[in-house]
């Protein structure tokens, strides 16, 4: 299974509403929670950030594949999910 990796800063409104519709996704779909999942702050982990090719928060990324970058839509946070799964 692949991690899901989230970059993303506190205070992005973009962030807090992809944090929200993370919630109601893993309610709808228990098997996603399942999922490795890390949340990477860009401002207190910028050494891990600057490896990753993006420039918009929230960022997702399944494994090294960048799924989505900037306004965050539901349908694209799930496939990122879906497609960890994908990989067992």
């Amino acid at each position: 299974m692949k991690e899901v990796k989230m970059f993303m800063f506190i205070g992005c409104p973009h962030c807090k509403r992809a944090e929200e519709m993370i919630a109601d996704i893993f309610t709808c779909h228990p098997e996603y929670a399942r999922v490795p999942f890390t949340v990477i702050n860009e401002h207190e982990n910028p050494e891990i950030a600057n490896q990753y090719d993006y420039y918009y928060v929230p960022t997702f990324y399944t494994g090294d594949v960048k799924m989505m970058e900037g306004v965050p839509t539901k349908e694209a946070i799930e496939k990122a999910f879906a497609k960890a799964l994908e990989e067992t």
